[in-house]
């Protein structure tokens, strides 16, 4: 897949691949939204590998619409895409799937001074807690809600989604090494579910110096191709 990105500014990372590849394992169709799609990256994945879905997405930041809409023309893909900040939007429509990689840097970390950066990474653009409540109210009955976020804030997440009446039914840790703490949490929750949490086995990405065969399969599965350029 061709993906164009900014020459400067936020670009994805490992961390959407490894979103993607957790959120096929789910086998996702319907109506899927993708929250903060950037250059569009996640829910165009999931759309190539799953043929049964309708996506749409919704970015706030008008250079990442222009992204999303050329990588989804460019690699023929259905999709539309709502210029908006995700609390503010405003559809009639319900979801079977919302996906997310959110911004999650927490609050206190020493912010980048580029715009583009800060609205892409930083927590206080967008709240668990009101993140959450948006989330529940624009799912389907017993639909699924899948993200990753910084692990560090995982009972945080589990208390906040427990409040709108939603629950984790399965969950990832991703680490950088065996023996190092998680860098990255995915989580897969249902709205209105009653479930007890499944509990992964740890995702490992690096084993000694070099990339774990799961990592390798996922780049290769994935396969992306980067173009910066400005449009």
């Amino acid at each position: 897949m061709t993906l164009y990105q900014p020459e400067s500014g936020y670009c994805y990372n490992a961390d959407s691949l490894f979103l993607y590849d957790f959120i096929n394992s789910f086998k996702p169709n319907g109506k899927v939204l993708d929250v903060g799609a950037g250059c569009g990256i996640v829910g165009l994945l999931v759309a190539r590998d799953n043929p049964n879905i309708t996506l749409q997405a919704v970015e706030k930041q008008s250079i990442f619409v222009k992204y999303a809409e050329k990588n989804a023309n460019e690699n023929e893909i259905k999709y539309s895409i709502y210029e908006s900040d995700f609390l503010e939007l405003e559809v009639d429509e319900k979801y079977d799937y919302i996906v997310s990689n959110p911004p999650f840097y927490p609050e206190g970390v020493r912010k980048s001074e580029n715009e583009i950066l800060q609205k892409a990474r930083y927590s206080d653009n967008l709240p668990l807690k009101a993140f959450f409540k948006k989330v529940s109210q624009l799912l389907k009955p017993h639909a699924h809600f899948i993200f990753c976020y910084d692990p560090l804030a995982f009972g945080e997440i589990c208390v906040a989604l427990s409040e709108v009446k939603m629950r984790v039914v399965d969950v990832q840790f991703v680490h950088p090494k065996i023996g190092k703490g998680a860098s990255l949490v995915m989580i897969h929750a249902r709205n209105g579910s009653k479930s007890m949490m499944h509990v992964k086995a740890p995702f490992i990405t690096m084993e000694q110096g070099a990339y774990t065969p799961k990592v390798k399969e996922i780049f290769q599965k994935a396969n992306t191709e980067s173009i910066k350029c400005q449009l």
